[in-house]
């Protein structure tokens, strides 16, 4: 970017600044390199001045220009009839100034979201992702020209975006090496079998909940989540307020430490005879301090030089832990509260005005949260000096000190400042979809839920909400949604979470055109990024071509439970996508039953059909019936063309998480 001379006169600046002002800018992603979806409208948008005619150009056979005039914020927007599948073509965009989109393809679009699973790249980056089944030979042969690939950067944003960043980039060994892995694999699958150029956008976050990519109105339809959308409100329009409550609540806080009788305790002359002593540095210990947990407080005298009356004072105490406040002459001089900071060594200044020769007194609330406590540290950690002097001889505070207990317990944490993050409501919607809306896709694949399991229930609710509103975003309400049902793992103290969460999951199938990829056979108990990502993406391209793009003979899911009903001291369980209905590696397993009594007992199970008898000599009268009902199970009840069963049950009973 040029420069303006400091000499140039206002005038030739303020001209150069207009014409600066005027010029057409694109958001990111469209750009050099990008796939168009084919045979729609496409919707291209940019910005310009208010008022300035802007006409878009594509170069392929039969293309109309289209132009429109920029509204009052400068944001233009044309739709394109786009051709079949080809390229690669260029499209202009002219106004007061010319800009030009080179080596864009026309082809299949698709957006790629979701938490760490769809993050996840093919190649080895290092902790957490160290790649995909054979990453190394995977990304050798990454080498697809017409596989365009684009990642949206990790942006989290109060109010919705405009822009993003990222760029497109062709498929090659060295940029797919740090792509979505699932992504890829989607991709490759309709690349080989459509043989049109393939755009996939990549906008994931690892470790992220689905209500932080939906937009703010979808997110007002859930009460339970206000308090937290509340803060991104607020961010955005009063962040003020925030820094204000905060203070407010760090104040009260420390009132409840400080309590005014407890100030008495830091002044000089306050008679500290009756308390016990403690030597200073150490950890607590003794039948008083020993093993408690709570706030305590620590005087100790020190003779000062007259010399030193007057002058700022270095206080070196040592690491405390684990929270602290210091007061010098009854007057606080420096604190050291909220997490983290146990082993932090303290330095505060008594400022000069409190310094004076002869007896001076020190007083410390030590707070500690759990384990051990103590002012730490070696004796010569402690210490003081004049502010000014390095070289003077320190007065040593190491020694019996005296204290006593205050508050018993751990009193609540330290408020924290209420900001946004990743996993705030909308934030992620905001900063990485809205900047991408309402550009033309041909669907869209997530794999996300695994954050969400302690509130599965709420995710039934949710999740088909995100979806809508995606559909609404993107301007297509019937756009493709195919998802990936959390893999088998151990997560720790499962109650039955899992499960719901996965039960959410393959309810929003009720949700239309959607799609779901079941992982219970690829799953890893120990690793819940499991790293047999082709065979997620081959699954999700399933459910694409045959739904999508009219592969109508392609077995695109595998069994989906029906009903069950009781027959004879047994329960037949009936199922859908069931041809050729299967167990891999001997009779099925995975399966319960129960009775009246609502207690589940581990079943035999033999197929009939596209039907499964179950039954248990422990249930003679079974009433209901469930598989694959943990974190980490893994089920082996398939159809003929290799796909697996989701895990079902066929009561309603028990409801394990709530919303919150």
């Amino acid at each position: 970017m040029s420069t303006l001379h400091p000499r140039l006169g206002a005038a030739v600046i303020a001209a150069a600044t207009a014409a600066t002002l005027a010029d057409i800018r694109l958001p990111a992603v469209f750009d050099d390199g990008m796939v168009l979806q084919r045979e729609t409208e496409a919707r291209l948008w940019g910005w310009a001045d208010p008022g300035e005619r802007v006409t878009v150009s594509p170069d392929w056979p039969g293309a109309q220009p289209a132009s429109t005039t920029a509204d009052e914020r400068g944001r233009w927007m044309v739709r394109l009839r786009t051709p079949g599948a080809g390229g690669p073509h260029t499209v202009t965009v002219r106004g007061t100034n010319e800009l030009t989109i080179s080596d864009v393809l026309i082809g299949e679009v698709w957006l790629c979201s979701g938490q760490s699973n769809m993050e996840m790249p093919l190649g080895n980056v290092g902790p957490g992702y160290t790649g995909v089944l054979d990453w190394e030979a995977e990304v050798a042969a990454a080498d697809f020209p017409s596989i365009r690939l684009f990642t949206v950067a990790n942006t989290v944003a109060a109010a919705p975006e405009d822009d993003c960043r990222g760029a497109w980039t062709a498929c090659t060994p060295e940029t797919a090496r740090t792509f979505s892995a699932t992504a890829y694999f989607f991709g490759r699958e309709l690349h080989r079998e459509l043989g049109v150029p393939i755009g996939l956008i990549s906008a994931d976050w690892g470790g992220t909940v689905c209500e932080a990519w939906m937009s703010e109105a979808a997110v007002d339809r859930f009460p339970e989540l206000a308090d937290r959308l509340e803060v991104v409100r607020l961010t955005r329009d009063d962040p003020d307020r925030l820094e204000r409550e905060h203070a407010d609540a760090v104040a009260a806080w420390e009132r409840a430490i400080e309590r005014d009788e407890r100030l008495s305790w830091t002044r000089p002359d306050f008679d500290d005879s009756s308390w016990a002593t403690h030597p200073v540095p150490a950890t607590w210990a003794g039948p008083d301090l020993g093993g408690f947990d709570g706030t305590a407080w620590f005087r100790a005298t020190l003779d000062l030089p007259p010399e030193w009356a007057g002058r700022d004072l270095l206080l070196s105490l040592g690491p405390i832990d684990d929270q602290d406040w210091c007061f010098f002459n009854g007057q606080k001089v420096g604190e050291m509260t909220g997490p983290g900071h146990w082993n932090t060594p303290r330095r505060f200044t008594a400022p000069g005005r409190l310094v004076v020769a002869g007896r001076n007194t020190v007083a410390v609330a030590v707070l500690d949260t759990g384990g051990l406590g103590g002012i730490n540290g070696s004796p010569e950690d402690l210490w003081a000096r004049p502010a000014d002097a390095e070289t003077a001889t320190p007065v040593r505070l190491a020694g019996e000190w005296r204290y006593r207990r205050a508050i018993d317990g751990s009193p609540p944490p330290r408020p924290e400042p209420r900001r946004i993050g990743p996993n705030s409501p909308t934030a992620l919607h905001n900063g990485m979809i809205a900047p991408l809306a309402p550009m033309a896709v041909r669907g869209t694949i997530w794999y996300q839920g695994e954050s969400n399991r302690g509130r599965a229930w709420q995710y039934r609710s949710l999740f088909p909400a995100l979806i809508a509103d995606w559909r609404g975003a993107f301007e297509n309400p019937a756009m493709p949604f195919y998802f990936v049902q959390i893999a088998p793992f151990e997560y720790a103290n499962d109650r039955g979470e899992t499960a719901e969460l996965r039960e959410a999951q393959l309810l929003a199938l009720r949700t239309p055109h959607t799609g779901m990829a079941v992982t219970m056979d690829i799953g890893e108990a120990k690793d819940i990024h499991p790293r047999n990502k082709q065979e997620v993406g081959r699954r999700l391209a399933l459910w694409a071509l045959a739904r999508t793009y009219g592969a109508a003979d392609l077995a695109c899911s595998g069994p989906v439970f029906l009903g069950a009903s009781p027959e004879d001291g047994m329960i037949i369980a009936r199922f859908a996508h069931a041809d050729g209905l299967m167990a891999k590696g001997g009779l099925p397993r995975g399966f319960e039953v129960a009775g009246s009594d609502r207690v589940y007992h581990p079943a035999g199970a033999i197929i009939d059909g596209s039907s499964v008898v179950v039954f248990s000599p422990l249930v003679p009268e079974p009433i209901a019936v469930r598989y694959g009902w943990g974190a980490a199970v893994e089920p082996n009840l398939f159809n003929g063309a290799g796909l697996p069963a989701s895990p079902f049950r066929s009561d309603d009973w028990e409801r394990v998480t709530q919303p919150k």
